[in-house]
């Protein structure tokens, strides 16, 4: 490495100074500015796309001659040049100006390149002025490191806001959709196209002339969308209103991580240039982001960096080992890490172990020349191996011959100038062309170092020319994106609308909206932006379609139209279209047509006559049974009596008092499925799932309330919860459920256990039958209580003695209660009670009551 900038006496004169703060708040305008008022100066980009960008932006104010641009590839340095804009990497540090800036200093904590960033921050120093710009994050290390450093942090130009997780389709124009993957970028990509016409593609792998081009096509407003890597996240100045990230990992070169809060909020930080605020939020299979992050990307804190890496740039090149030696020295301070090995040292430790090389390299200026050789980039991602074999066979014939002869690159390059194939060919030849370009941007290794830059450049330009036309050709729908952009320069003009089968509103081509029911539903996306036309033209195509949807509403299977049994809403082809209100009795509900803004009074009659009909049939079809009890007992005016009751309240009736039927007439209630029990009348079919949730949607419906929760379909009981209140009580009861013992049990089977318990114990009181617990579904332990909350009498065990041997004494089934036998009871002595008692609790007594009942 070459010396400092600077010598002691004038860097202590010299300002340090630092500009931090989040993306948006003018820095790197300013170090250009202040850069350019000094007679010299020197400022340092992450990227060379960022270098090559401000370089042409320099060339604009100060002319050709007077700047330069060194990156890896590209080394254009006029004899009188005074201001550079370069790579960090390569930045001349042996040239002494006036001003020197390096961008995106916060890269210093970047496992694989911070140890570049580093050596800057503590050795790159302007004779004048020094200016270092980057994220906040840094600012407390910065001061530890450098002393008397001024730290100057400026707010963000405009407000950052999250807007949550929109769906892809969903997305509004002028949005920058992030993926980490070029598998993730070409899925999206084609969906946009698919969706909106087409997008632009921004990848780290694109040369500066790709990238340029794919960036105009967006900012000219030929797609409304871009997507990109976080490539976009450094110094990518374009018009974007909203970043949505469609992941929050990425592989950093050795393994997969999770996004940083700071890197996300540089990314998503390229919404809203200048004044103009921006948006960001998630989208795809990429969740919503947490609270706290969105939150910090907003006001843009974040936990301060807590290391730096850092490598030493005292080389020794003395020998090989020596060299290495000399990269692995320990770090001067201890808020410094020592980097990795790069891809740099991992190539020298390689190379020293073959023959060849150490045969080679046994001065210093073929050590330094080996080291120079390591520094190539591996631009073309085929492996380290292949990357290592390359970089010897140059160090080979570099340090045998002294320059690489133009026969030996030009069959190098022969295979590279092919325009043909997809797009990851011609990002492949791009690549390789890259590593070249750097090899003869070394005018000492190359003969004829100007022809072969020029053409390595040449090949890159029509590489890159290509590569562009590839992604258009593949990601743009040009007559789709053409149609939106008329859409927003359109004044008058008449638009082609549509509304398709499947309820898609369409305007010229495009789907502004959804008619759900006879309902427009305008895309969320177009309501919020000011196409004020596109929603006009979709209303006018709505409102000539109405009466064709309904004319296809009326012609639909009534299979198509459903209601919900919880809410009570009428579904055509499951949109909302109707909903049950209160009516005249229970089972005659009034239809409401849902408002829409195009349906006409003549349009709601007859979809309300259709929707009648329908619900008539799925009355007739769930409580059939009822229909036709009524129908039987027409001639019967008891019977009459009863149905009628039961058709008013849904199904189950409860009588003032029991009614005492003749046979003939109790035999026909019973083959019409209708049983009593106590003042409850009831049909049995109508317990069943699908009629019970019928007729508990009319009831609620009928007397106003909310949504009961009932067992579930096919179960016997259900444990509460809680105690419902009379109302509710009331409610369940009509529905066909009785409540006992903190249980609620089916009306059917609490009817018939009451009526075989009664049957059992008539005369005498019976063992408890334990069947009776998986009969009602409920547990052995709560089976005493549900019985007693049904009314039936039990006796519980006493407590045998303990010389008494046998089985625990059940619990007994008492006969009805009768007036006469209390009163005996009462008259007898009550020691005579007392050894009754004992002796029906005896295991014998029990054991004689069992035979009894066999």
């Amino acid at each position: 490495m070459v010396p400092a900038l600077h010598t002691a006496r004038l860097a202590e004169r010299a300002p340090v100074r630092a500009i931090l703060g989040p993306t948006n708040t003018g820095k790197t305008h300013l170090a250009l500015e202040r850069m350019l008022a000094h007679s010299s100066g020197i400022i340092g980009f992450p990227l060379r796309l960022l270098a090559r960008e401000n370089y042409d932006r320099m060339v604009r104010l100060k002319g050709v001659r007077s700047v330069a641009l060194i990156t890896g590839e590209e080394k254009i340095i006029p004899p009188q040049a005074r201001w550079f804009s370069c790579t960090v990497e390569a930045m001349p540090m042996n040239r002494p100006v006036d001003f020197v800036a390096v961008d995106e200093i916060q890269l210093c904590a970047d496992p694989e390149r911070g140890h570049i960033f580093t050596d800057r921050l503590l050795n790159a120093r302007g004779l004048s002025e020094t200016l270092f710009l980057g994220a906040d994050t840094i600012a407390p290390l910065m001061r530890t490191l450098i002393r008397d450093v001024e730290v100057e942090t400026r707010p963000r130009l405009s407000s950052l806001s999250y807007t949550g997780h929109t769906r892809l389709s969903r997305l509004p124009p002028r949005t920058a959709i992030v993926a980490f993957s070029m598998a993730d970028v070409y899925a999206i990509a084609e969906l946009i196209r698919r969706k909106r016409g087409g997008c632009a593609v921004v990848m780290g792998q694109l040369s500066p002339r790709t990238r340029n081009a794919q960036v105009a096509l967006y900012q000219n407003r030929e797609v409304d969308y871009l997507v990109a890597t976080d490539a976009i996240g450094m110094g990518l100045n374009m018009n974007i209103d909203h970043v949505a990230f469609a992941g929050l990992s990425k592989f950093d070169g050795q393994r997969h991580r999770r996004l940083a809060p700071a890197e996300i909020a540089q990314i998503a930080g390229r919404a809203g240039r200048g004044t103009r605020d921006g948006t960001f939020g998630t989208t795809g299979e990429c969740p919503p982001l947490p609270e706290t992050m969105a939150e910090a990307i907003e006001t843009h804190h974040f936990e301060p960096l807590p290391f730096l890496w850092w490598r030493s740039s005292k080389l020794s090149f003395a020998s090989p080992q020596a060299l290495y030696d000399s990269l692995c020295q320990k770090t001067p301070h201890p808020s410094l890490r020592p980097a990795e090995p790069a891809s740099d040292m991992q190539t020298l430790s390689a190379l020293m172990q073959t023959p060849a090389v150490r045969t080679l390299a046994t001065t210093p200026q073929h050590t330094r020349l080996l080291w120079e050789i390591c520094q190539i980039p591996d631009f073309r991602k085929l492996g380290l191996d292949s990357h290592i074999r390359l970089c010897g066979q140059l160090f080979a014939i570099l340090a045998k011959d002294g320059r690489l002869p133009s026969s030996w690159l030009k069959s190098r390059l022969a295979s590279l100038e092919h325009t043909g194939g997809e797009i990851e060919d011609l990002m492949h030849r791009l690549m390789g062309i890259r590593t070249w370009s750097y090899v003869a941007a070394h005018p000492e290794w190359v003969e004829n170092a100007p022809h072969w830059q020029r053409h390595t450049r040449m090949l890159e330009d029509a590489l890159s020319d290509a590569l562009h036309e590839r992604l258009a050709s593949r990601f743009v729908d040009r007559r789709a994106a053409s149609l939106a952009r008329r859409l927003e320069e359109a004044d008058g003009a008449p638009l082609l609308c549509a509304i398709s089968k499947t309820g898609e509103v369409c305007v010229e081509g495009h789907d502004v909206g959804h008619m759900r029911g006879f309902a427009f539903t305008p895309d969320p996306q177009a309501a919020r932006s000011d196409q004020t036309l596109i929603l006009k033209a979709a209303r006018r195509a709505a409102r000539s379609e109405i009466p064709r949807l309904v004319s296809r509403f009326l012609q639909a299977p009534e299979s198509e139209i459903t209601l919900n049994l919880q809410t009570g809403h009428i579904l055509w082809r499951d949109d909302p279209i109707a909903h049950l209100r209160k009516g005249p009795s229970v089972l005659h509900p009034v239809i409401h047509i849902e408002d829409a803004e195009f349906l006409e009074s003549a349009h709601k009659s007859r979809i309300r006559e259709r929707l009648a009909q329908v619900i008539a049939n799925i009355q007739q079809q769930a409580l059939g049974p009822l229909f036709r009890a009524e129908q039987a007992v027409a001639e019967y005016p008891l019977l009459r009596g009863i149905v009628h009751a039961m058709m008013e309240n849904g199904g189950v009736a409860t009588l003032a008092a029991p009614p005492h039927l003749p046979p003939k007439e109790a035999h026909l209630l019973r083959q019409q499925a209708i049983r009593l029990h106590g003042t409850l009348a009831f049909c049995t079919p109508l317990l069943k799932p699908q009629p019970m949730a019928l007729r508990s949607l009319l009831l609620r419906i009928h007397n106003a309330l909310p949504i009961a929760e009932l067992p579930p379909p096919g179960a016997v009981s259900m444990r509460l919860s809680t105690q419902p209140d009379a109302a509710m009580l009331a409610l369940l009861r009509s529905v066909g459920w009785l409540a006992g013992g903190g249980t609620l049990i089916r009306l059917d089977i609490a009817a018939s256990i009451v009526q075989d318990m009664r049957a059992l114990c008539a005369r005498t009181p019976k063992p408890l039958p334990l069947s009776l617990a998986s009969r009602l579904g409920v547990s052995k332990k709560d089976l005493p209580e549900v019985l007693k909350g049904l009314g039936i009498r039990l006796q519980p065990p006493t407590t045998m003695p303990r010389h008494h041997a046998g089985p625990p004494a059940p619990f007994m089934v008492l006969p009805p209660r009768q007036p006469e036998k209390r009163k005996q009871r009462r008259a007898r002595p009550e020691h005579g009670k007392h050894l009754q008692n004992a002796q029906n609790s005896s295991p014998f007594a029990i054991l004689s009551m069992l035979r009894r009942q066999m």
